[in-house]
């Protein structure tokens, strides 16, 4: 009996002694595009970060689930996103036929696209990325988080202040405690005039998705036929121009991405067919169903010389993972609505002067299964992604992304695009790099100074569709516009819009006296005295900074005609008389005004 229980003690010792435990400031638990984008941002932040992936390789949907055609944000490059383009053209530049027009859809192999993800992680100061690591439980350590892992067959933890669950199903703020919802919301529940009437716990399908290859006319790569192979699954492709769609998923030297909508790669299951537990079956299956539309094209529709390319490290020479389009979504302090994006700057909460990133994609609802309501959206403009979105109600310092951010049913279909994850994730790892670097909780998040980060590192909070980063006016708009002292001008064009910035007209004074009175406790009694008339000039503006700062005006209004057109790039004449235009009054009140100091919540409401 002694001799059991020494040998028992001696097991458990063994064990204690071989486990590891590491700190860290920042983990990021996934790989995929905001993981990757979220880890690089930290650990630029100056602060220790670790990035973990349970697979071999880096970019998630993008690269290992195969969605390799990038639409969503190519009108918005910005940060780490437009980073992450430019290395993507520059690889493709020198190959006939690779377009790298300045907003061309954004089109790669899926292991060129990690592999340029893996070697841009490998220079990064303050950065560690472990792949092949599986995450397996998580729980609170103070203020922060013990994170375990599996390391070549034994349990390591990982000590961190702040964690981001970047993975593809919320494994880790499920596991933390995290509160969920899945499906549609109800109109009732979200005020979204385009959501049902009732809710419903349907979530949208997934794919598996394929990436083919072209070997020639007298080629035949027919794939043995797949287990439980039923050709009539696939039958409304007899309806559909196969080369049309090929032509849509091509991408370069004869490949072709194959994401199909209804018989062919969509999945249909539930939030439990993609629980740990039920994981491999669903997508034993979701493999097969993909392979099965495979061997229809091939044999029923005489694409034979039609094979999976030799582009995945798997057997059947699928993704590694499929491409999830929902699953549930936690609560944050806050959640996005419709409104957020259609009707930001009316609404009583205002959630774009704390966006972190923006995205523009258009909104997907895909189902096989017949009863899913049908939605019908309005022409989607681009959005801001407010950053009480990513934090996770009642779990201090743990932050979410992919698929469990703190939205609607409806804002999901478009905020999970791999581009618009990848642009986001720079401002998630902004966040939790602040709360580390400052030793503070996500309960003292300060929005501005997590903005400004964003800003400093080439990113965008304010979606204008006619302000580029080369412009001089870049960040005074971005800033100015984070206020909300002038507002953007929603565009329509078909089925999208824009929006516009408009930096050429002219600033009314409607418009900036009550963010102005709201702020400045002098700024009434200057309105009073001065009665400016609709149009607000230039004279108006000196008048307004004078006050405001205290400055000669004699002295103020020979600076400013000094530096008009050298100093600030104003490219109209100087005249106190003429109505001030948006560029000027932007440039001009950021510097002199500094609104984007006035510091607010995470529901935007100005904190005195």
């Amino acid at each position: 009996m002694i001799k059991k229980i020494l040998t028992l003690l001696f097991i458990l010792l063994s064990a204690t002694t071989y486990a590891d435990t590491i700190k860290t400031d920042v983990l990021v638990v996934g790989g995929g595009a905001s993981g990757v984008a979220a880890a690089i941002q930290s650990a630029r932040s100056n602060v220790k970060t670790m990035l973990i992936e349970q697979g071999p390789w880096l970019g998630g949907a993008m690269t290992a689930g195969g969605i390799c055609i990038l639409e969503a944000n190519r009108n918005l490059p910005n940060g780490f996103y437009g980073e992450f383009r430019e290395r993507i053209k520059k690889f493709y530049k020198v190959r006939l036929g690779y377009d790298t027009t300045f907003n061309a859809v954004l089109t790669f192999e899926p292991s060129v696209g990690a592999s340029i993800l893996k070697k841009l992680t490998d220079t990064v100061k303050n950065l560690t990325v472990m792949l092949n690591t599986p995450f397996t439980a998580i729980k609170k350590d103070g203020t922060g988080w013990e994170v375990s892992i599996t390391v070549n067959g034994k349990t390591d933890v990982i000590k961190a202040k702040a964690v981001v669950d970047a993975t593809e199903y919320a494994d880790v703020a499920t596991k933390a405690g995290a509160i969920f919802n899945t499906g549609f919301d109800s109109r009732k529940e979200t005020g979204e005039a385009q959501a049902p009437g009732d809710p419903t716990n349907q979530i949208q399908d997934i794919s598996w998705v394929a990436i083919l290859k072209d070997y020639g006319r007298t080629a035949d790569k027919t794939i043995a036929r797949p287990d439980n192979y039923e050709p009539s699954q696939y039958a409304c492709l007899k309806r559909i121009d196969i080369k049309k769609m090929l032509k849509a998923g091509a991408l370069i030297d004869n490949k072709y991405m194959m994401n199909w909508n209804d018989c062919a790669n969509q999945y249909s299951v539930t939030s439990d067919d993609l629980s740990p537990e039920n994981r491999a079956e669903t997508f034993r299956k979701a493999r097969l169903h993909t392979l099965g539309l495979i061997y229809y094209l091939q044999t029923e529709l005489g694409y034979k010389n039609m094979g999976l390319a030799d582009e995945f490290p798997t057997k059947d020479k699928l993704p590694l993972i499929p491409y999830i389009r929902e699953n549930k979504r936690a609560y944050g302090e806050v959640r996005m609505v419709l409104d957020d994006i259609y009707t930001p700057h009316t609404r009583g909460s205002r959630l774009y002067r704390t966006a972190i990133g923006i995205g523009d994609a258009i909104p997907g609802q895909h189902y096989i299964i017949p009863g899913a309501p049908k939605i019908k959206y309005p022409p989607f403009p681009p959005y801001s992604v407010p950053l009480g979105s990513i934090v996770v109600k009642d779990a201090v310092n743990l932050f979410v992304t992919e698929k469990a951010m703190s939205v609607t049913h409806l804002v999901n279909g478009s905020i999970t695009d791999p581009a618009v994850q990848m642009a986001l994730g720079q401002g998630v790892g902004a966040s939790a790099a602040w709360c580390a670097f400052y030793g503070k909780t996500t309960k003292e998040l300060d929005v501005r100074h997590i903005q400004d980060e964003v800003l400093i590192y080439g990113g965008s909070i304010m979606p204008f569709n006619d302000i580029p980063k080369s412009d001089p006016a870049y960040r005074a708009v971005q800033q100015v516009g984070a206020t909300g002292m002038l507002n953007g001008f929603r565009s329509v064009s078909g089925t999208t819009a824009q929006m516009l910035f408009k930096p050429d007209t002219t600033v009314y004074t409607a418009e900036v006296k009550p963010f102005l009175n709201e702020i400045y406790t002098r700024s009434f009694l200057w309105f009073n005295k001065t009665q400016p008339g609709d149009n607000f000039t230039v004279g108006n503006l000196l008048s307004y900074i004078s006050e405001m700062s205290l400055t000669d005006p004699e002295t103020l209004e020979r600076i400013m005609r000094a530096n008009w057109k050298t100093k600030y790039n104003f490219t109209v004449a100087f005249d106190t008389r003429r109505p001030v235009t948006r560029r000027e009054f932007v440039v001009l009140a950021n510097k002199y005004l500094n609104p984007f100091s006035r510091k607010v919540d995470l529901a935007g409401k100005m904190i005195n």
